[in-house]
């Protein structure tokens, strides 16, 4: 018979943890930007912040707009009682936020109809924004009239040395030269035509060339000109241009390799004129 040592039980039980690491190679899903950030501002509460992005899992994640999601599901999803799930999925739908068609739900991406507290484009944030920017200006040129004001009189009442000459005035800081409306965020169109470029097996790109740059310039007064003629609100050169890469341009077979030479053309070729005109002339237009 062994006799046990009081020194066996005072070893820790060691436990082999399995580290987790999130990979793109595990499987990924594809959401528009605008998407997000309306979610962000939205000011959901919790468990339908979860049940927003449980429902992202099973429709985007899949390449899918709608599906049928069981609250047995959504429970073991996002970790909460299927009675809330199912009361926080119900809410989402008045909201508008989700899209219901019998026992399918999906996301409505017409973020505009959502009823939320902050609905896609904070319009309840508006008011309150516009009378605190309209306050905060008012008494910058306030200020900067009264230290106008202040500088003519300290400039009348400087004495005139007998030279005759004044003391020397501080330079105005130059001003900053205005935006120009062809300013675009690069990393984000990077971005997403390399997203469009991995899918269709296109090249990818590392920097935006000179060629690439003057190609979304004329994307995008395409797009004004278009919006002008069909009397049309234009959007802005980031929504519009990326919304262009992701949604309009569909590379043909020759782009992708399917020709003699066996070539694949790239961002160059998506900005052409011509596939331009193509695409900006079909109804709708996404963005």
């Amino acid at each position: 018979m062994s006799v046990a040592k009081l020194s066996d039980y005072r070893k820790p039980r060691i436990e082999v943890v399995e580290s987790r690491v999130a990979q793109l190679e595990d499987g990924f899903l594809r959401l528009a930007n605008e998407l997000l950030d309306a979610t962000m501002c939205s000011g959901l509460p919790e468990t339908e912040l979860c049940i927003v992005m449980a429902v992202w899992r099973k429709t985007y994640g899949y390449s899918k707009k709608m599906d049928w999601i069981s609250n047995e599901q959504l429970e073991a999803m996002i970790g909460k009682h299927l009675t809330h799930c199912s009361t926080a999925k119900n809410s989402l739908v008045r909201k508008k936020v989700l899209l219901q068609e019998g026992r399918k739900v999906g996301m409505n991406t017409n973020i505009s109809e959502w009823e939320t507290k902050n609905n896609g484009f904070s319009k309840t944030l508006a008011k309150p924004a516009k009378k605190n920017l309209a306050e905060v200006a008012n008494g910058h040129s306030q200020k900067l009239l009264t230290t106008k004001d202040n500088k003519q009189k300290t400039k009348e009442n400087t004495p005139i040395s007998p030279e005759g000459s004044l003391p020397v005035q501080e330079e105005s800081p130059p001003e900053k030269p205005p935006v120009s409306k062809f300013t675009f965020n690069r990393e984000r169109f990077k971005d997403t035509w390399n997203c469009k470029a991995q899918k269709h097996g296109l090249p990818r790109i590392v920097s935006i060339s000179t060629t690439t740059e003057k190609g979304i310039k004329r994307l995008y007064e395409s797009h004004l000109k278009h919006c002008r003629e069909t009397k049309r609100q234009p959007k802005d050169i980031d929504t519009f241009i990326n919304g262009y890469i992701e949604f309009g341009y569909q590379p043909t077979p020759y782009a992708m390799g399917d020709n003699p030479a066996g070539k694949k053309y790239g961002v160059d070729t998506a900005l052409t004129q011509r596939i331009v005109d193509q695409v900006i002339s079909q109804e709708p237009q996404h963005g």
